[in-house]
Protein backbone atom coordinates (compact mmCIF):
# COMPACT_ATOMS: atom_id res chain seq x y z
CA UNK A 1 0.00 0.00 0.00
CA UNK A 2 2.79 2.43 0.89
CA UNK A 3 4.69 1.86 -2.33
CA UNK A 4 1.51 2.35 -4.34
CA UNK A 5 0.83 5.64 -2.55
CA UNK A 6 4.44 6.71 -3.14
CA UNK A 7 4.09 6.06 -6.86
CA UNK A 8 0.85 8.00 -7.00
CA UNK A 9 2.34 10.94 -5.08
CA UNK A 10 5.10 11.08 -7.68
CA UNK A 11 2.48 11.24 -10.45
CA UNK A 12 0.62 14.16 -8.85
CA UNK A 13 3.31 16.54 -10.13
CA UNK A 14 2.01 16.13 -13.67
CA UNK A 15 -1.55 15.04 -12.87
CA UNK A 16 -3.24 17.42 -10.46
CA UNK A 17 -6.60 15.79 -11.16
CA UNK A 18 -5.65 12.90 -8.86
CA UNK A 19 -4.07 15.02 -6.11
CA UNK A 20 -7.07 15.14 -3.77
CA UNK A 21 -7.81 11.42 -4.04
CA UNK A 22 -4.20 10.40 -3.56
CA UNK A 23 -3.71 12.65 -0.53
CA UNK A 24 -6.91 11.31 0.99
CA UNK A 25 -5.64 7.74 0.59
CA UNK A 26 -2.21 8.71 1.90
CA UNK A 27 -3.71 9.58 5.28
CA UNK A 28 -4.33 5.90 5.94
CA UNK A 29 -0.79 4.57 5.36
CA UNK A 30 -0.33 3.60 9.01
CA UNK A 31 -3.32 1.27 9.10
CA UNK A 32 -4.90 0.79 5.66
CA UNK A 33 -8.08 -1.23 5.28
CA UNK A 34 -9.26 -3.20 2.32
CA UNK A 35 -11.53 -0.32 1.26
CA UNK A 36 -8.48 1.96 1.05
CA UNK A 37 -6.71 -0.56 -1.18
CA UNK A 38 -9.75 -0.67 -3.47
CA UNK A 39 -9.72 3.14 -3.68
CA UNK A 40 -6.04 3.14 -4.67
CA UNK A 41 -6.70 0.49 -7.30
CA UNK A 42 -9.50 2.65 -8.72
CA UNK A 43 -7.03 5.55 -9.05
CA UNK A 44 -4.66 3.27 -10.98
CA UNK A 45 -7.55 2.19 -13.25
CA UNK A 46 -8.39 5.83 -13.88
CA UNK A 47 -4.76 6.50 -14.82
CA UNK A 48 -4.69 3.50 -17.16
CA UNK A 49 -7.66 4.84 -19.14
CA UNK A 50 -6.54 8.49 -19.21
CA UNK A 51 -2.85 8.37 -20.19
CA UNK A 52 -2.95 11.57 -22.24
CA UNK A 53 -4.33 13.78 -19.43
CA UNK A 54 -1.90 15.83 -17.39
CA UNK A 55 0.24 18.92 -17.40
CA UNK A 56 2.68 19.23 -20.25
CA UNK A 57 5.68 21.56 -20.14
CA UNK A 58 7.16 22.01 -23.63
CA UNK A 59 10.93 22.31 -23.82
CA UNK A 60 10.94 25.65 -25.64
CA UNK A 61 8.32 27.40 -23.49
CA UNK A 62 9.19 30.26 -21.17
CA UNK A 63 9.19 29.81 -17.41
CA UNK A 64 7.92 33.27 -16.52
CA UNK A 65 5.51 33.15 -13.59
CA UNK A 66 2.41 35.35 -13.96
CA UNK A 67 -0.23 35.66 -11.26
CA UNK A 68 -3.67 37.23 -11.51
CA UNK A 69 -6.13 37.93 -8.71
CA UNK A 70 -9.59 39.41 -8.39
CA UNK A 71 -12.18 39.94 -5.69
CA UNK A 72 -15.94 40.27 -5.64
CA UNK A 73 -16.83 43.02 -3.16
CA UNK A 74 -19.87 42.34 -0.96
CA UNK A 75 -21.54 39.76 -3.18
CA UNK A 76 -22.53 37.39 -0.38
CA UNK A 77 -25.28 39.30 1.40
CA UNK A 78 -25.60 36.99 4.43
CA UNK A 79 -22.28 37.82 6.11
CA UNK A 80 -20.85 40.43 3.69
CA UNK A 81 -17.69 38.44 3.06
CA UNK A 82 -15.98 38.81 -0.29
CA UNK A 83 -14.88 36.11 -2.70
CA UNK A 84 -11.26 36.03 -3.87
CA UNK A 85 -9.90 34.24 -6.89
CA UNK A 86 -6.38 33.78 -8.21
CA UNK A 87 -4.66 31.88 -10.98
CA UNK A 88 -0.98 31.32 -11.69
CA UNK A 89 0.56 30.72 -15.11
CA UNK A 90 4.03 29.32 -15.81
CA UNK A 91 4.68 30.68 -19.28
CA UNK A 92 1.32 30.22 -20.98
CA UNK A 93 0.30 27.13 -18.97
CA UNK A 94 -2.10 27.30 -16.03
CA UNK A 95 -0.50 25.60 -13.03
CA UNK A 96 -2.60 26.71 -10.05
CA UNK A 97 -5.89 28.40 -9.24
CA UNK A 98 -8.33 28.83 -6.38
CA UNK A 99 -11.47 30.66 -5.38
CA UNK A 100 -12.62 31.07 -1.80
CA UNK A 101 -14.51 33.27 0.59
CA UNK A 102 -12.25 35.77 2.38
CA UNK A 103 -11.78 35.38 6.13
CA UNK A 104 -12.38 39.04 6.93
CA UNK A 105 -14.96 41.60 5.85
CA UNK A 106 -13.64 44.34 3.58
CA UNK A 107 -15.13 47.83 3.77
CA UNK A 108 -14.30 48.85 0.21
CA UNK A 109 -13.51 47.43 -3.21
CA UNK A 110 -9.89 48.48 -2.80
CA UNK A 111 -9.56 46.64 0.49
CA UNK A 112 -11.13 43.50 -1.02
CA UNK A 113 -8.67 43.63 -3.94
CA UNK A 114 -5.77 44.15 -1.51
CA UNK A 115 -6.80 41.06 0.48
CA UNK A 116 -7.07 39.04 -2.75
CA UNK A 117 -3.62 40.18 -3.90
CA UNK A 118 -2.15 39.29 -0.50
CA UNK A 119 -3.52 35.75 -0.69
CA UNK A 120 -2.10 35.38 -4.18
Amino acid sequence: YRSMIGSLLYLTASGPDILFSVCLCARFQASPRESHLHAVKRIFKYLAYTPTLGLWYPRNSSFDLHTYSDADFGAYKVNRKNTSGTCQFLGNMLISWFSKKQNSVAHSTTEAEYIAAGSC
